[in-house]
């Protein structure tokens, strides 16, 4: 019996291609473990009426950890219309499988490290090496939205209106809500993860991200939470910013930031800045994290106009097995892929079109793989 069962679930497009090559890196490595295919994503919404179906979510259940590659989504009236036609007509509604797995399994970390490798081309400048926590299952990704409005909401809307709302006087099917959720224990939490991180990693400084000056309400929540966490951290400086600045400074002085802690969708805006900063979603890896399960996956899409091309850049999976690697106690194993991998960036031969080169994705892979 292997010593670990991996969930395995290519998603659509690109996502087969590197998760194909993520497989080469960890076959070489002798990973013992069981890895086991889901199904999930784009294919299993039109035939199924459901991308995340109940087998898979059955066996998220059952494993120590999952890779992910990627999924194609779409818009709701996109959506349906790829509908099988006995499925149409019966209420069905796309959700992102993704989103909806953070938020069933309590994946509440989504962990982005964002590493500049010396000799890749694409790096906005030597040296960066921030990582991003960004919280995973509430703010504006909550799935608390509203089109057409209900009359009931659209009611107490009008009721409590100032004169400066004048939206809520609008006929309901004229306008859509999306509710910003945040908590007092989401916010606590993930700003926790992000001190521990620094203090178990010797990292400097932990900076949080909102704009509680004008979304006071839930921002001024996550900011007052992790000010009283970090208080609990007097070896850790500490300091915060405003989403829009943020992602000004951190383009002008990248080295003034280590650990960033933001809410759900600045989490998503600062980390691809953060990836782009260096080489581009070709190097951002993820890691949605909860207590007990943690699916690790490339930030990138499916890009549809290249599956089948294996034209694209592994490397973010390739990282992404080894946040993997590192969730599951194997961090000399992680140590290796990521020396591996650097010595590949390094040197520059293998590379594919993003970095100049015409290699295939599965060339990385094994050219990585033969350097573990």
């Amino acid at each position: 019996m292997s010593r670990y069962k991996i969930a395995w679930l290519p998603g659509d497009g690109i996502g087969v291609e590197v998760m194909e090559a993520a497989r080469i890196v960890l076959d070489a490595l002798q990973l013992d473990a069981e890895y086991i295919h889901g199904d999930i994503g784009w294919e299993f919404w039109c035939k199924e009426g459901d991308a995340f179906p109940a087998r898979t979510i059955d066996l998220l259940g059952k494993v120590n950890a999952a890779m992910f590659g990627a999924i194609t989504s779409k818009p709701v009236k996109a959506a349906e219309s790829e509908l099988d036609s006995s499925l149409r007509g019966k209420g069905l509604v796309y959700r992102s499988p993704i989103v909806r797995m953070r938020q069933m399994f309590d994946l509440y970390i989504c962990l982005r490290p964002c590493k500049a490798y010396a000799g890749n081309p694409l790096n906005f400048k030597e040296g960066i090496d921030i990582v991003v926590f960004r919280e995973n299952t509430e703010d504006l990704y909550a799935g608390v939205e509203f089109n057409p409005v209900p009359v009931e909401l659209s009611e107490v809307l009008t009721r409590l209106s100032r004169p400066f709302a004048p939206f809520a006087r609008l006929p309901n099917e004229h306008y859509a809500i999306s509710c910003k959720v945040n908590t007092m224990k989401g916010s606590e939490r993930i700003a926790r993860a992000a001190f521990e991180f620094a203090r178990n990693h010797k990292r400097r400084k932990v900076t949080i991200v909102h704009k509680a000056n004008v979304v006071r309400a839930t921002d001024g929540m996550f900011l007052e939470e992790a000010k009283r966490v970090a208080r609990e951290y007097p070896d850790i400086a500490t300091d915060d910013a405003n989403v829009d600045a943020i992602c000004m400074w951190l383009l002008k002085n990248p080295a003034n930031y280590d650990v960033l802690v933001a809410p759900n969708l600045y989490g998503d805006i600062i980390s691809d800045l953060a990836a782009q900063m260096v080489g581009g979603l070709g190097f951002g890896c993820s890691g949605n994290i909860g207590t007990s399960l943690a699916v690790f996956e490339p930030s990138h899409g499916s890009a549809p106009k290249y599956a089948g091309l294996y034209k694209v850049n592994p490397i973010a999976t390739i990282l992404a097995a080894k946040m993997m690697l590192d969730w599951l106690g194997e961090t000399e194993k992680g140590l290796r892929v990521e020396a591996a991998t650097a010595a590949v960036i390094r040197e520059g031969k293998v590379c594919t079109y993003d970095m100049g080169g015409s290699a295939k994705t599965l060339d990385v892979a094994r050219a990585i793989a033969e350097r573990l």
